[in-house]
């Protein structure tokens, strides 16, 4: 389901398109390239520019940071809704550039449109720092198809670069989209990664329809009306969203405001989503028909089950067909973007995307008498927002309704529903995760279950961080020239044994090696890597284990009679996020986890021990952390357990974090201190 995240329409410069979302990342990639060799040629110097545009130049703006690359100083969008339901909206925005960096960010515009938006106008100029206008015009927009190697759709982009895209020039462009959505909501991105000196959305709608909004992460602002029927939203100075390490989602945190439209027709109130169930009542509609089974699936159900010994077992087989048997392939044209096809073709073919990987599974269970829910979900936490019931889904995933009999250990992603009973959250789309697990992104995170009586939105469960394990056990040997021989073996299981898996997986099986020299290179500077192994690697209902053997030339330090060295040896856990200019955004951990390290080292003949570290105990309302160094005989005895129990710290939580993880910083840099016994 990619037409929902694509959704969110290319309405700004290149800049804002490869940062708005997951799903239009590949849009943003082609047109990027397509800009670096295409110019426009018979672009006009002449004095084009409209009188918006012109306006716009003239604003006198404030300071800026000396970072700041470019300054929107127009965006505008004035939508008229129709009578008929269609729906058609002219954009026009202004920027002007402030650092040669803007010629990568803001050097062009790209629009996208389909079968059902069509594109009916679009033009851009460029004002030169001395005032000359030059114009491109449609005619010489390049286009593309907006599909690679796993997804087709109707979906294609023009593409306009502003000639002169200097710093000091401003650029701009309009253009005009008419369409008849397939339901009447509708979304303003105002802010972006740069700041917005002005932003304004002007509504015009027909006599007799209403409309609702919802504001995001901004202020609520009440519109002006100048007219019958008309509003006006229109904000000012709008800072722009610094990329934070480890932040949320960029559309999670930026400002954006949610409309709603109601016609007058009752017959046309239907495509007004007014409330979840309505919507799961939607999208019931669109799937009904969409899960029977034909003689063939019914077959292959069988042979899959014949020899499993329990419900859960037959559950396990049937959802490893569809994950691994299965390819993922989207074909999204007009509703096929949320309407899945039939599961009888999706088996026929072996092809599917999300919706159609999640319809062929709910129909095998269906064989086996099981049944199970559409999962309306958004990839990124912090789009949904419970209060607005949207379409603004990007992901399909399943609810499986389990059994009394089916025990509930190994399922961890179980929430109980007072009406549909125990619930199991399952992808069938993501190959690397057995069922009983959820990815990390859909955790705490919500979902629009639908149910033949509608829609529900529900929170996902957080799983907790002893299903999403990391052991990492580590036999090493120093010598006295400092130089560190180890051999290791990690543990991995839930979420990292996914992360790891899906890195191995993707690459060739002769490039495996550099994924465990990359992990050395972060701890170790200097060390060859001797061996590296991989166990149950397509084995994906099994723990992860790798075991790799290294030696590090002057691991320890040398100092007169003394060595020193780090107890800890690899892995990291302390950030440096947190240093620096305070922070505007929350922290958001991938996944509660629990990490151990254990390492023991033989120490060098001749040499005893001087000075430990000190045992270590960090905790904050996100997790806990712990170390402590002994010595028995001339082994070094190293071990730490680091856990993270939630996954969104928020601003105001920041200090506490920081502290935490300054102590683990220090931590993983104190050292041991050896003395020759004899020197």
């Amino acid at each position: 389901m990619h037409r929902s995240c694509c959704e969110i329409r290319n309405r700004r410069a290149i800049s804002q398109l490869a940062g708005a979302a997951a799903g239009i990342a590949v849009v943003a990639a082609l047109v990027s390239i397509a800009i670096v060799l295409w110019h426009p040629k018979g672009a006009l110097a002449a004095d084009t520019a409209p009188d918006w545009l012109r306006a716009a130049a003239q604003d006198k703006l404030p300071e800026y940071p000396k970072d700041t690359v470019a300054v929107v100083l127009l965006d505008e969008r004035i939508t008229t809704v129709r009578d008929n339901g269609e729906i058609e909206t002219r954009y026009r925005s202004a920027y002007r550039l402030l650092r040669p960096e803007a010629r990568n960010s803001h050097g062009g515009v790209a629009v996208d449109f389909d079968n059902e938006t069509k594109l009916t106008y679009l033009k851009a100029w460029t004002i030169t720092p001395n005032g000359d206008a030059i114009e491109v015009k449609e005619k010489e927009a390049a286009e593309v198809g907006l599909y690679n190697y796993e997804t087709y759709s109707d979906k294609k982009a023009k593409y306009l670069r502003f000639p002169e895209a200097n710093p000091g020039s401003v650029v701009g462009y309009e253009y005009v989209q008419r369409h008849r959505p397939f339901v009447f909501e509708d979304d303003w991105w105002f802010q972006s990664r740069v700041p917005t000196r002005k932003a304004r959305f002007m509504l015009q709608l027909p006599a007799g329809w209403e409309y609702t909004t919802l504001w995001a992460h901004y202020a609520e602002q009440k519109p002006a009306t100048p007219g019958a029927n008309q509003f006006v939203w229109e904000l000012q100075d709008i800072p722009g969203i610094e990329v934070e390490t480890d932040m949320p989602p960029w559309l999670a945190v930026a400002g954006r405001m949610d409309v709603k439209y109601f016609p007058r027709d009752p017959n046309m109130r239907g495509r007004t989503t007014g409330s979840w169930k309505d919507l799961g009542l939607w999208y019931s509609g669109l799937t009904g028909s969409s899960r029977a089974a034909s003689p063939q699936m019914q077959q292959k159900v069988a042979d899959l089950t014949a020899n499993q010994p329990d419900q859960l077992a037959k559950m396990k087989a049937l959802a490893e067909f569809v994950q691994r048997q299965v390819r993922y392939v989207a074909i999204e044209i007009g509703i096929g973007g949320y309407q899945p096809h039939n599961a009888s073709d999706v088996f026929a073919h072996r092809y599917g995307d999300c919706k159609d990987k999640a319809t062929l599974m709910s129909s095998m269970l269906h064989e086996i008498g099981v049944e199970s829910y559409y999962v309306l979900v958004d990839t990124k936490r912090g789009i949904v927002m419970p209060a607005f019931p949207s379409t603004r889904f990007n992901h399909a995933i399943l609810a499986i309704k389990l059994p009394d009999d089916v025990p509930a250990a190994g399922l961890y992603a179980t929430a109980n529903h007072p009406k549909l009973g125990r619930l199991l959250f399952f992808d069938p789309t993501n190959e690397y995760l057995p069922l009983g697990y959820l990815p990390s992104s859909l955790q705490d995170n919500y979902g629009l279950v639908v149910a033949p009586d509608g829609g529900e939105l529900l929170a996902m469960p957080l799983l907790p961080p002893s299903t999403n394990r990391l052991l990492r056990t580590g036999t090493m040997k120093l010598n006295e020239a400092g130089n560190l021989d180890g051999t290791v073996r990690e543990t991995r299981w839930g979420a990292p044994a996914e992360v790891r898996r899906a890195e191995l997986m993707e690459v060739a099986p002769n490039l495996r090696a550099k994924v465990f020299e990359d992990f050395l290179g972060a701890t170790l500077n200097n060390f060859t890597l001797t061996h590296a192994s991989i166990g149950n690697l397509d084995q994906y209902d099994q723990t992860l284990t790798l075991d790799y053997s290294f030696v590090s030339g002057g691991y320890a330090k040398l100092a007169g009679n003394l060595l020193i060295l780090q107890p800890r040896v690899v892995g990291t856990k302390g950030w440096n996020i947190l240093s620096g200019k305070p922070r505007k955004y929350p922290i958001e951990f991938r996944e509660a986890t629990r990490q151990d390290d254990v390492f023991d080292i033989t120490l060098p003949a001749g040499y005893v021990v001087d000075e430990l570290p000190n045992p270590v105990k960090a905790e904050c309302p996100y997790g806990t952390y712990k170390s402590e160094v002994e010595v028995s005989g001339n082994v070094l005895h190293y071990k730490r357990t680091y856990e993270i129990t939630d996954v969104i710290v928020p601003t105001q939580k920041l200090d506490e974090v920081k502290d935490f993880f300054h102590q683990i910083a220090a931590d993983e840099h104190s050292s041991a201190i050896l003395r020759r016994a004899n020197p």
